[in-house]
Formats: C-alpha cells, sequence, structure tokens
C-alpha cells in the first residue's frame, strides 16, 4: 500500500471512531441495518419479477415467458447503470461531508423507489407508461445502492477492530446477502398463504412496502453513527476529487475493477439468476426454487464471517487467489450440473458449493478495495470503480444469460461467467503486488 493510503488510514482511525470493541461492533451493526435494507429493497425486484413480468410488460405475449423475463431483466440491468453515478455522487458526499451523512440520504433514496414501485400502476391501467415508470423507479434505487456499496464498505472498514478487519468486513455481505434472503423469505411466506393468481394481482407488491417502512427506520438507526472521518480530512483539497483519484491512484481503481467484474459477474449468476435458472431451465416450480433459494442464501450468509476470519489469517491475496482459480474451474460444471438438477436438495448442495467458492471474495470484498485508497477519497475511489464494473458485468448477468437461452446458446454464458473470473484471478496475481501491507492481512494503519 503506498504511504499515502496508510497515512490515510492511520488519520481515519484517529478520528471519532478510535472507541474499544463493544463500540466498533455497535458502529457495524447500525451501518448494517441500512445496508441491509437497502439490498432488501433492491432484491425484492429480482424475486418478485416472476410474478410482476407479465403485469409491465403486457406487450409481450402471455406464453412467452422467457421474454417477459428478458424485459424485467433488461429493467434490471438498466437501473445498474445508474451505480456508477450513485458511486461517484455519494462518494463525494461521504468524503467531503462524511459518511453518515450520505448514508442516510442513500436509505431515504431507496425508501422512496420502493415505495414509488409497490404503488405502480400496471400495463392495463397506463400502458406503455407502466414499464418506462417501473425503469425509473429502477433507476432511482441503482442510484441509492450504487452510493450504498462504497460508502459502507469505508465506513466499516474503518470502525473494524484491529486484527479482526477481515471478519469484521465480512459483514457487509453478511447484510446484503441478508437482504436477498429477506426478500426470499417475503416471496416464499407469500405464496404459502395467497393463490399464484393472488401473487400476479397484487401480491408481488408487499415486498416493496415492507422494505419502504424498513428503510424509515434505517435511517433513524443510522442518525446515531459516529462520524469516522475527521473535519481535517473532509477539508483537504483532494477530499472527493475525481482527479486525485484518477491521477494518484489508476492502479488500485483498475485493480478494483479487475476484481468485480468477475465477482459481481458470478455472485449476480448463483443468486438472483439462480432462481429463474432453476424455473426456466432445470424445470423445477416456483415455489421448490424460493424455497431452495432460501435455504441456500441462508448457508451463504453464514459463511461470510468464517470466511473473512481466515482472509485475516491468511492475507487478502491468497482468498483472491483461491476466488479466482476455483470459479474459473468449476463454474461450467457446476451450472451444467444445476441445469440439469432434479432432486431440489442435490440443487442446494450445487449451489451452496458454488456460492463456498464465491465467499472467499464476498466476504472480504468491501475491506480489500477500501484498503487500496487513502481517506481523503476512499469512498469515491471504491464506490465508482466498484460501480462502473458492477453495472457492466453483474448487472447485465441475468439479462445475457437469458439472451443466450432465447438465442439457443444458454452453454456459451457458462464460458463468459468463467472467462470473467479468470479475469479477477489475473488481477489477484499481478494487480497487487504494489500493495504488500494488507497482502498478508496486515491493518488498514
Amino acid at each position: 500500500m503506498t504511504s499515502v493510503a496508510q497515512a490515510g488510514m492511520a488519520e481515519a482511525h484517529a478520528a471519532p471512531h478510535d472507541h474499544d470493541t463493544r463500540d466498533r461492533i455497535r458502529a457495524i451493526v447500525g451501518s448494517s441495518s441500512g445496508n441491509l435494507v437497502e439490498w432488501f429493497d433492491f432484491y425484492a425486484y429480482a424475486f418478485t419479477a416472476l410474478y410482476f413480468s407479465s403485469s409491465f410488460f403486457g406487450f409481450v405475449a402471455q406464453s412467452d415467458q422467457t421474454t417477459q423475463l428478458l424485459y424485467s431483466a433488461a429493467v434490471f440491468a438498466i437501473g445498474f447503470l445508474m451505480r456508477p453515478v450513485g458511486g461517484w455522487l455519494f462518494g463525494w458526499i461521504a468524503d467531503r461531508y462524511g459518511r453518515k451523512t450520505s448514508m442516510m440520504i442513500s436509505v431515504l433514496m431507496m425508501c422512496a423507489g420502493s415505495l414509488a414501485i409497490g404503488c405502480l400502476p400496471t400495463y392495463a391501467t397506463i400502458g406503455i407508461a407502466a414499464p418506462i415508470l417501473l425503469l425509473l423507479f429502477r433507476m432511482l434505487q441503482g442510484l441509492s445502492v450504487g452510493g450504498e456499496y462504497g460508502t459502507a464498505a469505508t465506513y466499516m472498514s474503518e470502525v473494524a477492530v484491529p486484527g479482526r478487519r477481515g471478519f469484521f468486513g465480512s459483514f457487509q455481505y453478511v447484510t446484503l446477502i441478508g437482504g436477498q434472503l429477506l426478500a426470499s423469505l417475503v416471496i416464499v411466506l407469500l405464496e404459502l398463504f395467497l393463490s399464484e393468481a393472488e401473487m400476479r394481482a397484487w401480491g408481488w407488491r408487499v415486498p416493496f412496502f415492507i422494505g419502504a417502512g424498513a428503510a424509515v427506520i434505517a435511517f433513524y438507526l443510522r442518525r446515531s453513527l459516529t462520524e469516522t472521518t475527521s473535519e481535517t480530512t473532509r477539508a483537504r483539497k483532494e477530499a472527493g476529487s475525481l482527479a486525485a483519484v484518477f491521477r494518484q491512484h489508476p492502479g488500485a481503481f483498475l485493480t478494483v475493477i479487475g476484481y468485480t467484474a468477475g465477482g459481481s459477474l458470478i455472485f449476480y449468476t448463483f443468486t438472483t439468476y439462480m432462481q429463474k435458472y432453476l424455473v426456466n431451465t432445470a424445470h423445477m416450480p416456483k415455489e421448490t426454487a424460493n424455497v431452495v433459494m432460501t435455504a441456500v442464501l441462508f448457508t451463504y450468509m453464514c459463511l461470510q464471517p468464517p470466511f473473512g476470519a481466515l482472509s485475516d489469517r491468511i492475507g487478502r491475496k491468497n482468498s483472491m487467489l483461491l476466488f479466482g482459480g476455483l470459479a474459473t474451474l468449476c463454474t461450467v460444471p457446476l451450472l451444467h450440473a444445476i441445469g440439469s438438477v432434479q432432486s431440489p436438495i442435490m440443487a442446494y448442495f450445487l449451489i451452496t458449493a458454488a456460492l463456498a467458492i464465491v465467499s472467499f471474495y464476498t466476504s472480504i470484498s468491501g475491506l480489500v478495495k477500501a484498503e487500496m485508497f487513502p481517506a481523503e477519497v476512499r469512498a469515491l475511489g471504491v464506490g465508482l470503480s466498484y460501480a462502473l464494473a458492477n453495472a457492466i458485468f453483474g448487472g447485465s448477468a441475468e439479462a445475457v444469460a437469458l439472451k443466450f437461452k432465447e438465442m439457443g446458446y444458454e452453454t456459451w454464458f457458462f464460458w463468459y461467467v468463467t472467462g470473467m473470473c479468470a479475469i479477477s484471478f489475473a488481477t489477484a496475481v499481478f494487480g497487487l503486488q504494489k500493495h504488500p501491507t494488507y497482502l498478508r492481512g496486515h491493518e488498514i494503519h
């Protein structure tokens, strides 16, 4: 790590959050609550798309489920295109005006987007305006989530307990996956009490209302957080400066992109897209697929702290090497096996095996990126570089997979994921050699 990055981290830890372990844990929990709500709201869309796609894309034949899902996935992907804007905007706010301010604004914005989607009329009521408004509200959510990742990753890295930074940093993905899990669990519960007709008519709206209400609670929890940057840091000329990021830290910026390209793509492949893959390719009933994915996501969430703690022992680089290497070797056979699986139990074990590999990345994703930048541009550097790669590769995962399937070349997607994971592996081999202080799992001092 460069001396300026070391100095920035040292200054961040000299700021008001230099408390005992209990205070740091309280800060992690406070910031995580908003992170969980943000991702619950965001993934509510992905998990309800099977029910509302026909309501908003009524211009597509009702029998053509793949095309309807493709349109809904395209809206999901376009929402991701707002993430770089959110990464820049909220990163600038976090570096210039404080992490706490940025996180409070982002969760309120997510609340507004979720509430709007929950109230949105369908194609049968307002015609083509329905999918257009759906797109606009998804863009608002994308803007919010784009700002959430970099700021939350930065905040958690700055309040984490020295010596256990990988373990505590892993809770960013615990809450991210927890948001997915809760969204999936809500759908499972709704399916137990509502018929498919009721789910398509109005049941799909319930998760959006739940998310909007939870966002209000998260906003008040975040108001109690301690700011981790000093006024001196925020007043620096470089604070929140895009020019400073590109001029002084281009290697770190490109390294984050290299990691995120493969990491985000395979993450969304085996989480949000996997529900549709089980239904559309393995021909598993919707209800069964939702139960499988709920069990998978719970297991995956529980894997994050142990994998984060492992990185404290073996180093961030070794964790990333294991992720990139295993993902490159195993993605194709795992996707082939899942696509032909008959047993829900076997589907659970196969998807969990894939996500265990992904855990080498996700458990330290925010931390390994935050360790590359000094305090005055940390949120911006992490948020923008992550959001760019995530928008291009992660947000498009479902749309690309469904397009290949529509064309009759579904297995091409398997190799596409493999290729991007190989890039992440190459990044781990070559991209971090200039940052030796954290390759061995050292602290952010």
